[in-house]
């Protein structure tokens, strides 16, 4: 059973999304948060499999109750999924910088937001390939300069050159076609990447390409 925490201001969202997930035989609703304090605390209560975080709520906004959340060792299992109204919210990149495993609009489709909750259960980033090439060339100049750090020195080169595709935003189909490689074997150099960088999942692996400088917004086609 997936269970997930509810972390809006707005009672009629929280509600909608109860009705939806808890008519699922393997998800159920843990609890729900009326803003970002709360939610940090029943995250830590509960400890739900994953959070859907709004942005934009009073005491503590969602960014902060994703800091404390994914910073907090004893909830390393937890997966946060960012709310946001408009694709490209302002917040999106530091929202995943802070660990966020995506982000979803509110208006998103059912099916689309359970496959989603599934997904980051699985270890799956929300981020398709467009998205991902629109975040880091709308966002990256606000991010730190590279230093080239990170530790990718630990990866081989094949999972460098892995981890610069996923950076750019290619799915492992995509990766696969690429390197002319399996799409299963595109999916376990990036899972090796994921755990020599101690990336929580294939999002964080993103930030990480462009924030250690192996990917760069120019590249981006």
């Amino acid at each position: 059973m997936i269970r997930v925490l509810l972390a809006d201001d707005q009672s009629l969202v929280r509600a909608g999304f109860r009705a939806l997930l808890d008519a699922q035989p393997d998800i159920e609703v843990a609890g729900e948060a009326a803003d970002g304090a709360e939610a940090l605390r029943k995250a830590r209560e509960l400890a739900p499999d994953v959070v859907l975080m709004d942005i934009r709520m009073p005491v503590m906004d969602g960014l902060d109750a994703t800091r404390g959340i994914t910073g907090d060792s004893a909830l390393g299992r937890v997966r946060v999924v960012m709310l946001t109204t408009f694709e490209l919210d302002e917040y999106v990149f530091e929202a995943l910088r802070s660990g966020a495993s995506g982000f979803l609009v509110k208006d998103t489709e059912p099916d689309e937001l359970l496959r989603a909750v599934r997904a980051v259960v699985d270890g799956d980033a929300l981020l398709s390939p467009g998205v991902t090439r629109r975040l880091i060339a709308e966002f990256a100049s606000r991010s730190k300069t590279p230093t080239g750090a990170y530790g990718l020195g630990e990866l081989t080169d094949r999972e460098r050159e892995v981890m610069a595709l996923v950076g750019m935003g290619l799915s492992n189909e995509e990766i696969a076609r690429r390197l002319v490689v399996s799409p299963l074997t595109a999916k376990t150099h990036v899972s090796r990447a994921m755990v020599k960088l101690r990336a929580r999942d294939r999002a964080q692996l993103v930030v990480l390409a462009y924030e250690s400088g192996l990917v760069r917004p120019g590249w981006l086609g």
